[in-house]
C-alpha cells in the first residue's frame, strides 16, 4: 500500500528563529510534512541540534544569518536556493522583546534593538522573498502576536513591532498578489518558548501551564503553507483554549 502524500512534498521552506521555540517546532513540522526546509538562525549549534531532529531522510540546510542585515538576509537566501531549490514558503518566526520593556523605562536602545529585529528584519526578508518569488509564486507567513489585538504588558515597542508585520505583510499582498505571492500573519497567544523567560516578572507556572506550546503555532504554519495558491487566509489567530 502506498503511503499518503505528505501536505508540503515537493516543496521548499525557510524558516527565521529556527534555533528554538516556534521557529525550530515549524522547521520540524513542515520536514515532517515532506518539505526541504532551510533552518535559519544565529546560533550553529542549536540549528544543527534542530537539523538533526528531521528524520526520515528529510533534506535541510543550515544557515547562519543576522536577519537585521541586508547582505546576510542575501546571502541565506542564495545558499538555500544553492543547497536545496528556490523558496516556494518563508515562515518569519524570529522575535526578540527585552525586559526593560514598559514606557516608563524602555530606552532608545531598546526600541531600536526591538525595530530592528522584530520589524526591519521581516522587511529585509520580505524584499529578499519576493525578488525571488515573482513569476513562479510563493507564500509568506510571518509570525505576530495576539498582543496586536489584546494590548497587553508585552510592551510598547514590542507591540508597535507586531503591528508592524501587520502593515508589512498586507501591503506587501495588496502589491505583489498579480504575482502569485501570498501573505499571511499569524497571531499567537501565550505561548511557551524562551522568549517567557525575558519577562520583567516571572510567568506563574499554573499560567504557564495552559499556554500554548511551540507546536500548536507549527501546525497552524503548515496548514497555511500547505494551502493551495487559490487560497488566502490574510490572518490567524490562536489562543490558549483557558486562557
Amino acid at each position: 500500500m502506498n503511503e499518503p502524500r505528505r501536505a508540503l512534498a515537493g516543496r521548499t521552506i525557510l524558516v527565521t528563529g529556527a534555533s528554538s521555540g516556534i521557529g525550530r517546532a515549524t522547521a520540524l513540522a513542515c520536514a515532517a510534512e515532506g518539505a526541504a526546509v532551510a533552518l535559519v538562525g544565529r546560533r550553529r549549534s542549536a540549528l544543527e541540534e534542530a537539523a538533526a531532529q528531521i528524520a526520515g531522510g528529510g533534506r535541510a540546510a543550515i544557515l547562519l544569518a543576522n536577519l537585521t542585515d541586508r547582505s546576510s538576509v542575501e546571502e541565506a537566501f542564495t545558499a538555500a536556493t544553492e543547497t536545496l531549490a528556490p523558496i516556494d514558503v518563508v515562515i518569519h518566526a524570529a522575535g526578540t522583546n527585552i525586559r526593560e520593556r514598559a514606557l516608563s523605562v524602555l530606552t532608545l536602545a531598546g526600541w531600536d534593538e526591538l525595530i530592528a529585529t522584530n520589524l526591519t528584519a521581516a522587511f529585509h526578508l520580505t524584499q529578499a522573498a519576493v525578488t525571488r518569488m515573482r513569476g513562479r509564486g510563493g507564500r509568506l507567513i510571518y509570525i505576530s502576536s495576539l498582543a496586536v489585538q489584546r494590548p497587553d504588558a508585552s510592551g510598547v515597542a514590542y507591540q508597535a513591532s507586531k503591528h508592524g508585520l501587520v502593515g508589512l505583510a498586507h501591503g506587501t499582498m495588496q502589491e505583489e498578489r498579480a504575482n502569485g505571492i501570498r501573505t499571511t500573519v499569524i497571531f499567537p497567544g501565550l505561548t511557551d518558548t524562551p522568549l517567557i523567560l525575558k519577562r520583567p516578572v516571572p510567568t506563574p507556572p499554573e499560567v504557564l501551564a495552559r499556554a500554548l506550546q511551540p507546536e500548536d503555532v507549527a501546525a497552524a504554519c503548515v496548514f497555511v503553507a500547505a494551502l493551495p495558491a487559490r487560497a488566502h487566509v490574510p490572518e490567524l489567530q490562536l489562543a490558549p483554549a483557558e486562557l
